[in-house]
């Protein structure tokens, strides 16, 4: 089924704040092990699918290709945070993924492409937050930064042409139940900071005021 992809910023509903760039440049070093902990849970994301999926030949491959570019990610990222002497150890994950999850269907295919568009919003933030940091950074790690956004942008779509195949159908309502739930996430309090997480507990006030 022929699909016309959505720039990335038509997709997502809004911007990341200010707020959450803010608060990320004054906890560079939670912003890099959470980073490198998306990145393995991507990787993880991906082989599930292809352990759950076999009989999708397409997500198979595409997946393939994706779980092995976000290890080398996390390798990228584990090695910057060695340079910058930031132990990785372990810290609990954002609410993103759980609220993005929570709307998901439970019987096939559906499940499978909702999983699916849940992918590419996760990739479409991830890149846009990337890009939104990115002039603010130090120019080692804004270059990187930069240098992620090609292959993020072409996981999500990647993510959403597989779900449009899965689907056979137009996609639009799922698409916006999503859309909705990222934009919720986003702007919504967070306590505690993340590379996914909504914004800053004194910033939601203003942004809800």
């Amino acid at each position: 089924m022929s699909y016309q992809f959505p720039e990335r910023d038509e997709f997502l509903l809004c911007p990341t704040p200010q707020g959450w760039i803010e608060h990320a440049l004054d906890n560079q070093d939670i912003l890099l092990i959470d980073h490198a902990n998306c990145e393995k849970k991507a990787a993880a994301t991906a082989l599930n699918l292809m352990f759950r999926y076999t009989e999708h030949p397409e997500l198979l491959n595409k997946m393939s290709r994706l779980a092995r570019e976000e290890l080398r990610h996390f390798e990228q990222v584990l090695a910057l945070m060695k340079k910058r002497k930031i132990p990785y150890r372990a810290i609990n994950a954002s609410r993103y993924a759980g609220r993005m999850r929570a709307s998901v269907r439970t019987h096939e295919p559906e499940r499978m492409i909702d999983t699916l568009v849940v992918g590419a919003f996760i990739e479409a933030r991830s890149c846009e937050r990337f890009e939104a940091l990115a002039p603010y950074l130090d120019e080692e790690l804004a270059k990187f930064y930069l240098s992620l956004l090609k292959s993020e942008a072409r996981h999500f779509q990647d993510y959403l042409q597989l779900a449009v195949d899965a689907a056979g159908y137009d996609l639009t309502d799922r698409i916006d139940v999503f859309a909705e739930a990222d934009k919720d996430a986003v702007l919504s309090a967070d306590t505690e900071f993340r590379f996914h997480s909504g914004v800053p507990v004194q910033e939601a006030s203003v942004q809800s005021s």
